[in-house]
């Protein structure tokens, strides 16, 4: 069924000097995505931080129309959009004030899966990077976990990541710094199409768009922002893979670092993350399971624990049991309760040692065996 409404959606993002965190206060202000384009330039000046220029831009039909040529060009290679209101937007990423407000995929997955990482590194990786990423991989695999493993196609780590994940029949999701219309690098274009068949490619660029440095540096916030944690494999005192590192930082969510000898060149960024506390060291897919508490057996909690609750405290409680982990907001939504009500119950039930907090604004239920 065809959205009417995704030449505004397309639209927003080719305004000049807009970006994601201004469309959205845009969207909020005015009521709709397409109300944006619906309103005059003197209405449009009115609104906080939209001056002249901006007004001039938002009113220019010159965004509406190559959103109308995207639009054709999606329809024609079977591409998919998601805009960050779609009831299936990444759920991860729309926690990260600054996630795309729209982006294209090719393929087929669910970017709200329970279990998403992504493993990164340097495009010069060694023997012993490409062992630790396939060893992870096949671990988590045989572990009895089947997490989506988020990557950016690039050589090295991203390629191996990727390509494990195939081997391993698990669901992959390479993250492009460019449009869907050309794969970059070309070399990795057999390894693409596969993905395409148990996974998606992924961008938030439009075709055609320029092969830029700075894009594969700004697609690094989708590749943190869409995983529960980030894994960095291998690493240079400086690169792309830290950049990501730092964000998924930014983003409260787990990072975590395979060690390395002092000597090793591509192990140094990774000894920097662990020395300042920006990474959880890891040496196998057992330290992933334990620190996410990806539980292989499935034991009882204790019942006792969760006597005399409030009914607050109890509908709090039976929400946390429903998933491993589970933001306020999540909490909020599904119990119906009011945001006050859920900080305080919360409160009590960390304090009595029932649930626990997580990075990213999490909870969930602490367990004892």
């Amino acid at each position: 069924m065809h959205d009417s409404l995704l030449k505004y959606k397309i639209a927003i993002t080719l305004i000049p000097k807009i970006g994601s965190i201004n469309a959205k206060k845009l969207i909020a202000y005015v009521g709709s995505i397409e109300g944006v384009f619906k309103e005059s330039k003197q209405a449009l000046k009115k609104i906080p931080g939209i001056g002249e220029g901006l007004a001039t831009n938002i009113t220019s039909q010159k965004v509406i129309a190559r959103a109308e040529q995207e639009i054709e060009f999606t329809e024609k290679h079977d591409i998919k959009t998601l805009f960050y209101l779609d009831k299936n937007y990444p759920k991860r990423l729309k926690q990260c004030e600054d996630s795309p407000i729209l982006f294209y995929y090719k393929g087929e997955t669910d970017f709200n899966a329970p279990k998403i990482l992504s493993i990164i590194g340097t495009r010069n990786a060694t023997s012993n990077g490409i062992d630790n990423c396939n060893k992870l991989i096949e671990d988590l695999k045989a572990n009895g976990h089947n997490p989506i493993i988020i990557s950016g196609l690039a050589y090295g780590i991203d390629i191996c990541s990727h390509k494990a994940a195939l081997k391993n029949n698990m669901e992959t999701v390479a993250v492009l710094g460019h449009g869907l219309h050309t794969i970059y690098p070309a070399n990795h274009r057999s390894t693409a199409v596969e993905i395409t068949k148990n996974g998606a490619l992924l961008t938030e660029f439009l075709s055609n768009s320029k092969i830029e440095r700075s894009n594969f540096v700004k697609r690094n916030r989708i590749i943190a922002g869409l995983s529960d944690a980030t894994i960095v494999v291998e690493s240079a005192s400086k690169g792309g893979a830290l950049i990501t590192a730092n964000i998924a930082n930014s983003y409260n969510r787990d990072v975590f670092a395979f060690p390395g000898r002092t000597t090793d060149q591509y192990s140094a960024g990774c000894n920097i993350l662990i020395k300042t506390n920006k990474a959880a060291l890891i040496g196998s897919a057992k330290d992933v399971e334990y620190i996410l508490q990806w539980d292989t057996k499935k034991q009882p909690i204790q019942t006792e624990i969760f006597d005399n609750l409030t009914d607050n405290e109890q509908l709090i409680v039976n929400t946390l049991k429903e998933e491993e982990k589970v933001s306020v907001d999540n909490i909020v939504y599904k119990s119906g309760l009011s945001i006050s009500q859920v900080v305080s119950s919360l409160f009590n039930l960390e304090f009595t040692g029932v649930v626990k907090s997580m990075p990213g604004n999490m909870y969930a239920i602490k367990k004892f065996y």
